[in-house]
């Protein structure tokens, strides 16, 4: 595979239906070949769950009479982003200053793959609560070497990177915060449409990826009292992109993302609901108000008094990032259209915000250029500071 390879931004790219258009796709490579993965052993929350979850999840929260309640009007016009929105958009770009790994700095060429805009955090829309890096993996059942379907799979998952607001992705592997957060998805697969209706936990929160990498990507031989010998499989990277958790007009939350790794999505990002670019409505579940058997956790996530006040009492709330940090916090991820994640609300139009599917484009681009001038689809081996020789490349096909 080479290492790197050219890409140009078009303007005529014509969308498919259903999708929003994004910064033209890298070339794509040649299917990459599958091997036996070699792997270590972790307590997750699926191993604590009877079944798959798969029973019907709670009806959309945008449908529910108590949801409607729930997302009352925040206090936005006190909010830092409205503070934001009262100073001069007109920022110069010469006057830009630029945060790396915590030094800032007015010379963009000095940092490497973060830099943060102060220009570009004014210009954001408010709508957009947090903005990152995503990632997409699977684990095959116990006993399965080589996955040939989602039925061989036993859990997907999806690791949230945040970063600030401002940033602008320069060149390089992305430094390794204390701030991922690892979810668990037991159904599978994502929701592919709006009667998809599916359940995923936070696994770990307020982590780095090398804890991930020693407690999490890889497998491990233990042994069973009746079966004797087991090994569970290394993790395998499904896919890499940039996402947005929003909040549109109607007080309802989204997460939307977009696909960088690998250059063109296949049979394997398909079967497990993955596209190009796509989103999913997004509550999280009271932690005090009973839900189906199957859904309940074993212990329910330490929110502090404040966050549970915000529940007013009611089954679901809208998602605030922050709920995110905290470990068996559940969320419910119902399918929709793209547009309806990046929609503009009165008040960015008020003030003159870039609309977020402009932000999403951009920010989808300076990934897939960061991910040419590192090592293409093989990037993500570098953000996850795993080897080449112990996991799978990126598939697309089974």
């Amino acid at each position: 595979m080479p290492n790197t390879r050219v890409s140009t931004r078009s303007d005529d790219v014509t969308p498919k239906k259903g999708e929003v258009t994004a910064g033209t796709k890298r070339k794509a490579d040649a299917t990459s070949p599958k091997r036996n993965l070699k792997a270590a052993k972790q307590s997750t929350i699926e191993e604590t769950l009877a079944g798959d979850n798969t029973a019907d999840p709670p009806k959309s929260p945008s449908e529910d009479a108590d949801m409607e309640d729930a997302v009352t009007e925040d206090p936005e016009e006190q909010s830092d982003k409205e503070q934001v929105n009262a100073q001069d958009d007109e920022i110069d770009d010469k006057d830009d200053t630029y945060v790396t790994n915590g030094i800032k700095s007015t010379d963009a060429e000095s940092n490497d793959a973060v830099q943060e805009s102060s220009h570009r955090e004014n210009k954001i829309a408010s709508s957009i609560l947090e903005k990152g890096i995503v990632y997409f993996f699977t684990r095959n059942r116990v006993g399965v070497d080589d996955s040939d379907s989602v039925g061989d799979l036993q859990r997907t998952y999806f690791v949230l990177r945040p970063l600030p607001l401002g940033t602008k992705l320069g060149e390089g592997a992305l430094p390794d915060l204390e701030n991922n957060r690892l979810l668990a998805l037991p159904k599978k697969v994502f929701p592919k449409s709006h009667s998809d209706r599916f359940m995923a936990f936070v696994e770990k929160a307020n982590t780095t990826i090398q804890d991930l990498k020693d407690n999490f990507f890889r497998g491990d031989d233990y042994e069973t009292k009746t079966q004797g010998m087991r090994h569970t499989e290394p993790v395998v990277t499904i896919a890499e992109g940039v996402y947005f958790i929003t909040r549109t007009e109607d007080r309802s939350t989204h997460f939307v993302y977009a696909i960088t790794i690998p250059s063109e999505v296949g049979e394997v990002q398909e079967d497990l609901g993955l596209r190009s670019q796509g989103s999913f409505i997004i509550s999280v579940k009271n932690p005090e108000r009973p839900g189906p058997a199957n859904t309940n956790l074993p212990e329910s996530p330490d929110f502090p008094k404040e966050i549970i006040q915000e529940f007013r009492g009611l089954a679901w709330s809208e998602v605030k990032p922050n709920y995110l940090d905290y470990p068996n916090t559940q969320i419910l991820l119902i399918g929709e259209h793209v547009d309806k994640a990046v929609e503009v609300i009165r008040k960015d139009q008020k003030h003159d915000k870039e609309p977020p599917k402009e932000e999403l484009e951009r920010l989808e681009h300076e990934d897939e250029l960061r991910v040419e001038h590192l090592n293409g689809d093989d990037s993500i081996f570098d953000d996850l500071k795993i080897s080449r020789d112990d996991y799978s490349r990126v598939p697309t096909t089974w």
